[in-house]
């Protein structure tokens, strides 16, 4: 039975610079796009997409019947969220081995819920 898991991929600012800055693009993008590459191959993803930089973020906090919007990401810590992708594999240490071979840093990987019948 397989399972769905999250690969929560997180990038500095320096990464989320990289993405869009014409002297580091190509190697960003040629590190990243073969490993996106080879996740499609094996046929195990459920769904992924990248993330806009932490800036464009609009957070929305919920107190009683009040909505509270903020400009900006839920937390200020240095490493954002970048990206993600759900894979659909038999186990932790698969998921595992798939987030070990993500070229950037930090990946988080979370079994996802199964759905709600």
């Amino acid at each position: 039975m397989f399972m769905h898991y999250s690969l929560l991929f997180y990038q500095s600012p320096e990464d989320f610079a990289a993405r869009t800055d014409p002297r580091k693009r190509e190697a960003f993008w040629g590190a990243f796009l073969p490993y996106m590459k080879a996740l499609r191959d094996a046929g195990v993803v459920v769904a992924g997409a990248g993330l806009q930089p932490p800036d464009s973020a609009t957070t929305l906090r919920l107190q009683g019947d009040k909505r509270l919007v903020q400009d900006g990401p839920y937390s200020e810590a240095k490493e954002q969220l970048g990206g993600f992708f759900v894979i659909d594999v038999p186990d932790l240490d698969t998921a595992l081995e798939w987030a070990a071979r993500y070229p950037g840093k930090v990946v988080e990987v979370r079994p996802n819920l199964p759905p709600v019948e």
